[in-house]
């Protein structure tokens, strides 16, 4: 029977709730949108033919609120609900109030949402289904004596996780039974807190696995098919970093193999909609993990390689049509990867980041690139949510042409206000090892010192896109004060006419810990650099979106450069490089005491509390930009009672000079107030 949908609410936001209006106009329905209060002029609240707001920022007061997202639903008239990813997109109760309102939920049964909620016993439904499993317990007895035993049956070493979770919490890795008790209680503490549910289970480790997933579609007429493998292998702290379809080194024997055995793990449970089969493989040998039931976040590598729209797919089940093509029609076409581009800086142990971004720009528009984002230049990046900015996919003929695309599309990619892992994506995809397809699970962890060697002291062609940056800035700031009347006015000319100044300029960067001088001086046409490795002759021409022009010894090159406060942003030949602009006259303030010498008045402290998977608290630290040059951006986060604070060092320095010790008491500030759980809109330390 077929359920007519004409009007779509997305129970969701950023680039997911984007990517699905986008279908869901395409087929010719209405889409209603939900907002938060931080999220009120995003682009899905754009996008949307009508957009209802849904409560405060934190998602558990909006995007998580049952009652109100059908209430909402029923107000607009929706036919359906899609839920995105994350959120409630797992949420069985939220697929049975759908029903209970009469509307469309686009996905799985609650019944089946709720057979593979729980680990232990979706593994079960799995062994009793033929599908293979790890060597390990999977049983409800929790007591940690039989868990110990059960852990020296299966044989060190061990993995424990948590049967309600995922993403690596909860999860530790056992290589001794003396270790056993105090991994099995840190497991155990960790699934409490972050699920609300301390039950384990106990499999056998194994020490370089890779992580191949099989993407299933059903429909309601019994017919069930696998669109192929993606290879999530490699992840930082089980969280997925790149993705690619098909996996590399997949022969067709065992994609079927793989294959069969996920349908049948959806067939287990009376699936319905896309789901996603997770194995783990080592060797000849396969082993069901975990099944999602909802879209991936890495859906896109398989509508790459499929040429199908999972979305539509989804849409078309849910009004009870058969699936669109059967197993044998199921197209397998080139290669496609899919990295997620986060506000977060590696430096500093991948630390999220919150803050506006000033300047974005993806690289839309090449040949075989797919950006699927949520934000655009000017948005905010919101301590309540994903800091991801954007998904990059890129296909083609093969794995090579696929992965240089991807290497060209990051090289294209420009994000200023905001830290991001745009490099370490960059070295991912120029180490030789993952060229080869020489990886497992393990792959950051062992290119580690390779992947992020720390920051690079700045070039001689950074510093002469700086200065010349600079140089060419500060005339077009003389020539727009120049009399248009007077065309012999000096301050219209850009040939080195200074007033009481001598025909050069000494420029101040810093960068990776270090001071560089770039003295100019002023020639017809251009400048003379003299560089920290020689002179150079330097011309060129600044556009307003901060584009140069550039003529560096003769070599043109084409690069950006754009200021962020103090700091300037260098985009060139794919490279990205953050120097500071030591100005003078900032600079022999600070020396003075000037920059930090009432931090009252200087540093405000705006803590937001939030409580989401046990991970507490942020706090930004934002200057008061008329009386300190110095930026800052902390975000306290607190894990089970330990707080870290992340800063600037601009801001530090600019604390340090104050009598006592007014930095240190800022910090125990912030500690009391994440620690206290209490949310104080505005606070100002004294």
């Amino acid at each position: 029977m077929t359920r007519p949908i004409r009007s779509l609410l997305i129970a969701n936001r950023g680039e997911i709730a984007v990517r699905i209006i986008r279908t869901a106009r395409a087929m010719g329905l209405r889409t209603i949108a939900v907002y938060s209060e931080a999220d009120a002029d995003a682009l899905h609240v754009q996008m949307a033919d009508e957009a209802y707001p849904v409560g405060a920022a934190p998602a558990r007061d909006s995007y998580l609120r049952i009652d109100t997202l059908i209430e909402t639903a029923v107000r607009a008239g929706a036919d359906a609900i899609h839920p995105g990813y994350g959120f409630l997109s797992e949420n069985a109760a939220f697929a049975d109030a759908c029903a209970k309102a009469g509307i469309v939920f686009v996905g799985p049964p609650a019944s089946a949402i709720r057979a593979m909620g729980s680990k232990s016993a979706a593994k079960a439904l799995m062994d009793k289904a033929g599908v293979p499993l790890v060597p390990g317990y999977h049983g409800e007895d929790q007591d940690p004596d039989l868990l110990a035993r059960e852990a020296e049956r299966i044989g060190y070493p061990v993995l424990i996780k948590a049967s309600a979770g995922g993403g690596g919490k909860g999860m530790k890795v056992v290589r001794a039974a003396s270790e056993f008790a105090d991994a099995l209680a840190s497991a155990q503490r960790e699934a409490r807190n972050a699920f609300g549910d301390d039950r384990v289970l106990v499999e056998k480790y194994l020490p370089q696995p890779r992580h191949i997933e099989v993407q299933v579609f059903a429909d309601t007429h019994g017919n069930c098919v696998y669109l192929h493998e993606r290879d999530c292998s490699i992840q930082r702290r089980h969280q997925k970093v790149v993705e690619e379809a098909p996996a590399p080194g997949m022969t067709p024997e065992r994609r079927a193999r793989m294959g069969r055995a996920a349908v049948e793990a959806a067939r287990a449970v009376g699936y319905v909609g896309a789901g996603t089969v997770e194995f783990i493989a080592e060797g000849d040998g396969f082993f069901f993990m975990e099944m999602n039931t909802r879209l991936q976040v890495e859906h896109p590598v398989t509508e790459a390689i499929t040429g199908q729209d999972l979305v539509e797919w989804q849409i078309r089940v849910a009004r009870g049509e058969t699936l669109p093509l059967a197993q044998d029609d199921i197209p397998l076409i080139g290669h496609a990867f899919e990295v997620r581009l986060y506000a977060e800086d590696p430096e500093r142990d991948f630390l999220p980041q919150v803050g506006r971004l000033d300047h974005l720009v993806l690289p839309a528009g090449l040949p075989g690139v797919r950006i699927d984002s949520g934000v655009g230049a000017g948005d905010q990046v919101s301590i309540h949510y994903d800091p991801m900015i954007a998904k990059i996919i890129t296909s083609g003929a093969d794995r090579a042409e696929a992965a240089g695309r991807m290497v060209a599309a990051l090289a294209a990619t420009e994000v200023v206000g905001l830290p991001t892992n745009r490099a370490f994506l960059q070295a991912i995809f120029a180490t030789s090892a993952f060229a080869a397809a020489d990886f497992d699970t393990g792959f950051i962890e062992r290119h580690r010192a390779e992947l992020l060697p720390g920051p690079a002291a700045p070039g001689p062609r950074d510093l002469a896109l700086a200065a010349l940056h600079v140089l060419l800035d500060e005339a077009r700031a003389s020539a727009a004060g120049a009399d248009p009347a007077d065309p012999h006015s000096p301050w219209g000319l850009a040939a080195g006419w200074r007033m009481n100044r001598s025909a050069f300029v000494d420029l101040t960067f810093a960068g990776a810990g270090e001071r560089h001088v770039v003295r100019a001086h002023y020639v017809p046409g251009g400048f003379r650099l003299d560089l920290p490795g020689g002179t150079v002759a330097a011309e060129g021409t600044l556009d307003p979106d901060g584009g140069l022009t550039a003529r560096l010894a003769g070599v043109r090159l084409k690069a950006r450069v754009l200021r962020s406060g103090h700091k300037l942003v260098i985009f060139a030949a794919g490279t990205e490089c953050t120097l500071d602009h030591v100005d003078p006259r900032f600079a022999s303030a600070a020396a003075a005491g000037g920059a930090g010498a009432d931090i009252g008045d200087d540093l405000h402290v705006r803590v937001g509390v939030r409580r989401e998977a046990g991970v507490g608290s942020d706090a930004v630290i934002i200057p008061n930009p008329k009386r300190s040059p110095a930026h800052a951006l902390g975000i306290v986060v607190l894990r089970e009672g330990e707080v870290m604070l992340g800063v600037e060092p601009a801001v530090v320095g600019a604390a340090e000079g104050v009598k006592g010790s007014a930095f240190d008491h800022l910090v125990g500030l912030l500690s009391r107030e994440v620690a206290g759980r209490r949310a104080a809109p505005l606070l100002r330390s004294r």
